[in-house]
């Protein structure tokens, strides 16, 4: 279902409206014509979300390899940490726009999580490996950049997945760490900061794990803990793990807010928001002085726009048996959590950077009146929040696994609401000891007005 914000200024959303419209409706194949006509910016400030766009778009098509080369890519754009820093200053002077794109935190680890899956469905485990080594990397270099324990800096569904891709490989060892550090995110963070619990697959695969290492006091503990006591590890011929994708992320729009200015004091500025929160400003004596002829300071900021899945919950039947899929992650309420969390220096640059701009205003209206005039104009034509994000990711993502036999096995995925369902049907074919993979995305979402 397609999505309309409205804004004084075209959001990233709007300005890409003909291919969005197109993947929401599930028509891939011109989706994807949309965005090879539209190769030139693979080269622009949008770059790593022309990569990822088409990562996902061909992931989706089934054409794996050419997926992973978009999302390599990307991987490698955001390893190059100095791509930005000349575009800085040009964002004091327009606004953050005219910066590249460097991507969120939560986006860095959902492309590799992406790359993961390719590999895994394409049965090569020791690349999903690589990139399980190059998760862990980040999730480490963002534990290091927020010390708070009340920021978004451990993601408990990548340490899941980590445990479960390892268990695959049959390195139980790394899989039971994996899975105890996963679920010791969920329990801490996660269930605290966004609701969601650890699910009852992964209590399952913490104690199987535990059992297979030989650890049986930490199996009866992890029993205890979860109230599982008459839990025993099953074993089957093979294994499916299977991802449910639900709904659409969250998009970026604009809001505006008014700034009363106040006073400068060892090296900052002080402006109070409408609701009467007050804000501090890094700036020099000399900026302080040419914010002192102003009285308030209204300024574009970004927030995030949910949109809403359609469906709520969904189970798979294979062989007679029902599995049901437990949420792993809720992309939603983590991008809103980063978006949050960066929002006092968001709101710092934006602030000092549009009132240098009016200063420099005021300044060109008393040395000409036209002069005032034009400058007024293009100030209010450069102040846009910066409205881009990854867009084509889901609003969370649901998994469980499916014990399978031998040879070929049916299986019946139902998604639905309290007015609807939906039902698609899969044919996997495993082999002794082996672990399928596979992610299906349902793409119905709306906006709640």
């Amino acid at each position: 279902m397609p999505v309309f914000l409205f804004s004084s200024c075209a959001t990233f959303y709007q300005a890409n409206l003909e291919f969005n419209r197109n993947f929401e409706f599930g028509q891939l194949e011109e989706a994807n014509r949309i965005l090879d006509k539209a190769k030139k910016e693979a080269d622009k400030k949008e770059r790593f979300l022309y990569y990822v766009n088409k990562g996902v778009v061909e992931s989706m098509l089934g054409n794996y390899h050419a997926s992973n080369d978009w999302f390599e890519r990307a991987y490698i754009f955001g390893e190059d940490l100095g791509k930005q820093a000349g575009n800085v200053a040009l964002s004091f002077v327009t606004n953050p726009n005219a910066m590249i794109y460097a991507g969120e935190d939560h986006e860095h680890l959902l492309l590799l999580y992406y790359k993961a899956m390719n590999f895994l469905k394409m049965g090569m485990n020791e690349s999903a490996l690589v990139e399980c080594r190059r998760l862990n990397i980040r999730l480490n270099e963002l534990s290091d950049k927020y010390r708070s324990d009340n920021k978004y800096k451990e993601d408990a569904f990548i340490h899941n997945l980590m445990g479960i891709i390892y268990q695959a490989d049959r390195d139980y060892n790394n899989a039971f760490i994996a899975y105890r550090n996963a679920y010791t995110i969920y329990k801490d963070v996660y269930e605290p900061m966004f609701g969601v619990a650890a699910p009852t697959q992964l209590k399952m695969d913490l104690i199987n794990m535990a059992d297979l290492n030989g650890f049986s006091t930490e199996a009866d503990f992890y029993r205890r803990e979860f109230g599982m006591e008459s839990y025993r590890t099953e074993k089957s011929a093979a294994d499916l793990v299977f991802f449910w994708h639900n709904g659409l992320g969250p998009v970026k729009n604009e809001w505006s807010a008014n700034f009363t200015t106040g006073g400068y004091s060892g090296g900052f500025y002080t402006f109070t928001d409408q609701s009467g929160y007050v804000h501090t400003v890094s700036c020099t004596q000399a900026q302080a002085n040419q914010l002192s002829s102003l009285s308030f300071v209204r300024i574009a900021l970004p927030t995030y726009v949910e949109r809403v899945p359609r469906f709520t919950d969904g189970f798979l039947e294979a062989n007679g048996n029902q599995y049901s899929l437990e949420m792993g992650e809720n992309i939603n309420l983590i991008a809103q959590k980063t978006l949050q969390e960066r929002m006092a220096a968001e709101i710092g640059k934006s602030i000092l950077r549009l009132a240098l701009k009016k200063v420099i205003e005021e300044q060109a209206r008393k040395e000409d009146a036209g002069l005032g005039m034009l400058v007024s104009v293009f100030n209010a034509a450069t102040e846009k929040a910066d409205t881009r994000n990854w867009q084509t990711i889901p609003h969370s993502i649901y998994y469980t696994r499916v014990p399978l036999a031998e040879g070929t096995t049916n299986v019946t995925l139902t998604t639905g609401s309290v007015n609807e369902s939906k039902q698609a049907t899969f044919t996997f074919e495993a082999q002794q000891g082996q672990t399928v993979f596979h992610s299906y995305q349902t793409l119905e979402s709306f906006i709640q007005q």
